[in-house]
């Protein structure tokens, strides 16, 4: 379980919201592939420039929670499996059975792994991309509503009643080190880190996403 040691909590900073946009009503995960981000409306995968806010790229690829990107392909979860598909393209490219067997909730690519988030057991596994098989387990002690990875840092989002928080996690042991609330009313259903100082944070049935500034490194 992870630690109950008490981590003083400290406001998020929206920077920018992005959206409603167009025919989604829904924000679920959040991913970037280094020019747009991505995110999964339900019932299909969208994309959006950061810089203008204009939409730009639509998949015909329904998607219910996580989504990530590995520098090539992306991933999304989708009732109990993740698909890896071309972003070109919108082709499947394989399937693997997700752990949480439709019951997961956020999806991260780092070192060669998938993170995934198993929302309401409140784990965070390490999988193997190729077979689904899990690596690796760490519990939260707050439901797991996003994952990602920022500068060798495991963060996560949770959502529980009106409160969310982004959270640094240790991924050995999943103790917290960092919380940082949103504003009551803006949840947090995806969670993605643009590696220069922002997350990027599905906002559920607003049909936003949200860029909140990332925290500075504790000393």
């Amino acid at each position: 379980m992870a630690k109950a040691r008490a981590v003083a909590g400290e406001p998020a900073e929206i920077v920018r919201e992005y959206g409603p946009f167009p025919g989604a009503d829904l924000a679920h995960g959040v991913t970037f592939d280094g020019a747009l981000v991505w995110y999964a409306t339900g019932e299909k995968l969208q994309a959006f420039s950061p810089e203008t806010g204009e939409p730009v790229r639509t998949l015909d690829l329904a998607g219910d929670a996580g989504t990530a990107f590995d520098g090539e392909n992306l991933y999304q979860l989708m009732e109990g499996r993740i698909l890896k598909i071309d972003p070109g393209t919108g082709a499947v490219l394989s399937t693997i059975p997700a752990p949480g067997m439709g019951r997961d909730s956020g999806l991260a690519w780092a070192e060669g792994s998938l993170w995934v988030g198993q929302y309401r057991d409140r784990l965070i596994h390490r999988i193997d991309p190729e077979t689904g098989a899990i690596l690796r387990t760490i519990e939260s002690d707050r439901f797991v509503t996003g994952v990602t990875w920022d500068d060798g840092e495991l963060w996560h989002g949770t959502w529980e009643g009106d409160e969310s928080e982004i959270r640094q996690v240790d991924p050995e042991s999943g103790e917290v080190l960092q919380r940082h609330a949103l504003p009551q009313g803006a949840i947090v259903t995806g969670l993605e880190s643009n590696g220069a100082g922002l997350f990027y944070c599905g906002g559920g049935e607003s049909g936003k996403v949200r860029a909140v500034r990332r925290p500075r490194k504790k000393a």
